[in-house]
């Protein structure tokens, strides 16, 4: 068969199957996407082939460039990663299974080059070729998390203790909702057997929770421990806190926290990139991820931890979005099984019944799957739109889902049909799709997948798949830092600051830097082969502008302020200064020092030049801040002119971009949904009249038999009248008119078939214009962020306000040192980030 014609926001799932002959057809079957933001789910046994749909399905959706949160507790979806658009044996040798091999009786070379002819014929079977394949590699990025390991990429769980980011008092109750499945799980985590609502540990940590997030502030498992051993509240109900838990008992569980923090096993759970959604959604430069967290590694109390707060998270993170129709992301849970069940209640249930309720309005459509339908919350059954049925083995799952079913068409007033009859004799890689978007369910079969169906990969393998991702923990990112001045450490130093005028003002950075740190840095970078012989705390001397920068763009509303802090090496002799070779940042203004405070140890200070010793010279150097201001300092914030989006203040680049897919995915819908209305009246035109031309054919084929018969009928009379030995001397007439009649028939037959064909011909004509112009809408607002401008806001010289300029000590740590040949001293800044330099 042949794959339909490429349409975003369609996804390509299989064919339309033939229950009579027990094939599939060649009529394609394509899911509108936007029909998913009211959810789905899929069910069936093991060997139904959900695995292979749900595949495809999110396929689809990366080709669509929509981004995927993928939850993955046995380990068959980081299949999604084995796609080799060149299809070729030695690609798949790497990862075919030896058992397999084996059972085949084959070695693994020959089952490899098996398996890499057995994809490429079932891909040619449904006309996928090797375009879509490295498009699907490109489209979207892929990236496998192990939470608690760092065999893929690991994910720190402390960004999930973050304050929510919205007013509480406005979302009180949600956000103690999701205090609730916090404290749930890492009671859980630890542990802890405790009732999380009523118990009085859940009560005391829930407490905790609000009493931060009330004032913005984040939590982390240390502070957490902290605030339980001093708790915030002094009461628990009318009893005084102490009455209720006293202090050891608040211990024992600070304690068991405690541990679980001191664990080696925990340190895979705290590091890696944190658990933010956007961040999971996009990378940096905007492009849609498929994030797939693989949990088949946890035990049963480490998955509920993980996936309950994943989903507060993903809750969290839906409840800042703005409404929307179209399909801003998918939430995939591979097995459901234990998360929902429909008597308990696990710490991960309330979350998932609360996006399949609320989060459809903002676009997160959410699928669940499961081999046991018995074991999900019939609630969140009647929550999802889109029904995937494929083999079930037992009775009691039949009866399950068509309860659902039935419960679903009630909602809506619309009669059930013989679900009993449709689902019986599903065969493998055959499922019965129930939309309650369109009108009857439909029974098709799956399309081939073009990922390699290996099975659940190990974690060696997942290791191997990540290895260009990962960064060691032990990589060090050097920091960007000033350009420092060692001339210092040649020159004669005083021991007390140089006298200057009296009305220079004057402040002193202090000093964040310590001794053992700068020595640590300063032996990394020279090397283990040189020693260090001593340390010198020298104050160097720079002058220091601060000031605020305002940018105004009335037509754009774009009213934002910025605070800039710039430390410059005065020149030496006539040299001109030179802002732009200034350290820009790194310097917290408010913590200057306006006298000098000795920090223990040798301290040293470098004489400050002549063009820095006068309040006339620092006001030299203030005119030249303040041009240097002007002529230097935009604002840059892209924008998408045809969408209207420009980027907010604070908003990074990965949260412009995907707000830029977001409204060209919506724009596109639009556009397609009023092409399709424009088209759909001529369509409907041009079927409407096939309906009467085919009426008016059956009916002049009719009159065309009937005439026939009369003309058979006439000439019969007239034999037997010329036998019978009666003339009639109209007999030869009235032949002669029959026949003319039913050759009139019989021409009002083939004129009718002809307007027929050419009313097809429109027809065809009409849909191909229709697809033609849907494909150009769909590629025009694809390309939307590659599209996308920069405007740049000058801000005018009445705009600048400097609020400070001062002569600026700066302490540096000279750090002497001799070896291999060489001897000098290495300059270690003793504030902000600590770059060095060596002289």
């Amino acid at each position: 068969m042949n794959a339909p014609p490429e349409k975003l926001g369609s996804f390509f799932l299989g064919a339309e199957y033939d229950r009579g002959t027990g094939t599939f057809t060649d009529r394609p079957l394509t899911y509108d996407a936007r029909d998913l933001t009211t959810h789905a789910v899929c069910v069936g046994m093991t060997g139904s082939g959900k695995t292979g749909l749900c595949i495809g399905l999110l396929e689809e959706a990366a080709l669509d460039k929509v981004p995927a949160l993928i939850i993955d507790p046995k380990g068959d979806i980081t299949n999604l990663l084995l796609q080799f658009p060149e299809l070729r044996a030695q690609d798949f040798r790497p990862w075919v299974n030896p058992d397999d091999a084996r059972r085949k009786g084959m070695s693994e070379d020959d089952y490899a080059g098996s398996v890499a002819s057995t994809w490429k014929n079932g891909l040619m079977g449904w006309g996928i070729g090797s375009a879509r394949l490295s498009e699907l590699r490109t489209a979207v990025d892929y990236a496998i998390y192990t939470p608690g390991s760092d065999a893929g990429l690991p994910i720190s769980i402390v960004g999930s203790l973050s304050a929510p980011g919205v007013d509480f008092e406005e979302n009180a109750e949600s956000i103690r909702e999701q205090i609730r499945g916090i404290v749930a799980a890492l009671l859980g985590m630890a542990r802890v057997a405790a009732d999380p609502v009523r118990g009085r540990e859940g009560i005391l940590l829930a407490h905790i929770f609000e009493d931060a997030w009330k004032q913005g502030k984040d939590l982390d498992l240390p502070s957490l421990i902290l605030s339980i051993q001093n708790p915030p509240i002094k009461t628990l109900g009318v009893f005084d806190l102490d009455t209720v838990y006293p202090p050891q008992d608040r211990f024992s569980l600070a304690m068991a926290f405690n541990n679980l923090l001191a664990s080696p096993s925990f340190q895979g759970w705290l590091t890696g990139e944190p658990l933010d959604v956007a961040r999971l959604l996009y990378t940096q430069d905007g492009t849609p991820r498929h994030s797939i967290f693989s949990l088949a590694h946890l035990s049963e109390p480490e998955r509920m931890f993980f996936v309950t707060l994943l989903l507060e998270s993903v809750l969290s993170w839906v409840r800042k979005q703005s409404g929307t129709t179209s399909l801003r992301a998918i939430l995939y849970f591979d097995e459901t099984f234990g998360f929902m069940p429909p008597v308990a209640e696990p710490p991960s249930k309330r979350p998932l019944l609360t996006l399949l309720k609320q989060s459809r309005a903002m676009g997160l459509g959410v699928v669940l799957v499961t081999q046991n339908p018995v074991d999900l919350d019939y609630k969140g059954l009647t929550n999802t739109g889109t029904w995937f049925i494929g083999k079930l083995q037992a009775e009691r799952d039949k009866a399950r889902v068509i309860e659902g079913l039935r419960g679903l068409l009630s909602q809506g007033g619309a009669p059930a049909p013989d679900f009993d009859a449709l689902i019986t004799g599903l065969k493998s890689r055959v499922f019965l799709m129930h939309n309650v978007h369109e009108g009857a369910p439909r029974v098709f079969h799956t399309r081939w997948a073009m990922s390699y169906l290996r099975g659940p990969l190990t974690k060696p393998q997942i290791r191997t798949l990540m290895e260009e991702r990962r960064v060691s923990p032990f990589t060090q990112v050097r920091a960007a830092g000033p350009v420092m001045h060692t001339a210092s450490v040649k020159e004669s130093l005083s021991s007390l600051p140089p006298a200057t005028e009296p009305s220079l003002p004057v402040a002193f950075v202090p000093v964040t830097v310590g001794e053992r740190t700068a020595v640590e840095r300063a032996q990394a970078f020279l090397g283990a082969r040189v020693s260090v012989t001593g340390t010198r705390l020298v104050y160097e001397p720079h002058i220091l502008g601060a000031a605020t920068v305002r940018y105004a763009d009335a037509r754009r509303g774009v009213y934002e302020a910025e605070e800039v802090a710039a430390l410059l090496v005065p020149p030496e002799g006539t040299g001109v200064a030179d802002w732009n070779s200034a350290q820009v940042g790194g310097i917290d203004v408010d913590s200057l020092m306006h006298s000098f405070e000795d920090p223990g140890g040798e301290v040293s200070f470098a004489p400050v030049p002549e063009r820095a010793n006068s309040i006339k010279e620092l006001k030299v150097f203030q005119k030249g801040f303040e041009s240097w201001l002007y002529h230097t300092r935009r604002l840059t914030r892209k924008v998408h002119p045809a969408l209207g989006v420009f980027q907010e203040a604070g908003e990074d680049e990965r949260s412009f971009a995907a707000r830029v897919s977001q409204a060209a995915r919506e724009r596109r819908d639009k556009d397609i949904a009023a092409l399709e209305a424009k088209y759909a009246k001529k369509l409907d035109t041009l079927e409407a009249r096939l309906e009467r031309l085919h009426l008016k054919l059956d009916a002049d084929k009719a009159e065309h038999e009937a005439r026939k018969r009369e003309e058979m009928v006439g000439a019969g009379e007239t034999v037997l009248s010329f036998f019978m030995g009666r003339r009639r001397t109209t007999a030869a007439t009235t032949i002669s008119r029959k026949r003319r009649l039913t050759e009139k028939a019989k021409h009002e037959i083939t004129e009718t078939a002809e307007e027929i064909e050419r009313t097809k011909r429109q027809a065809e004509e009409l849909s191909a214009a229709l697809n033609k112009e849907s494909e150009a809408i769909a590629a025009a607002w694809g390309r939307a962020t590659e599209e996308c401008g920069e405007v740049v806001i000058k801000p005018k010289k009445a705009d600048i306000t400097v609020r400070l300029m001062v002569l600026a000590w700066a302490p540096v740590w000279s750090v002497a040192y001799e070896g291999s040949g060489r001897s000098g001293a290495h300059a270690v800044p003793a504030y902000g980030t600590g770059e060095a330099t060596t002289s």
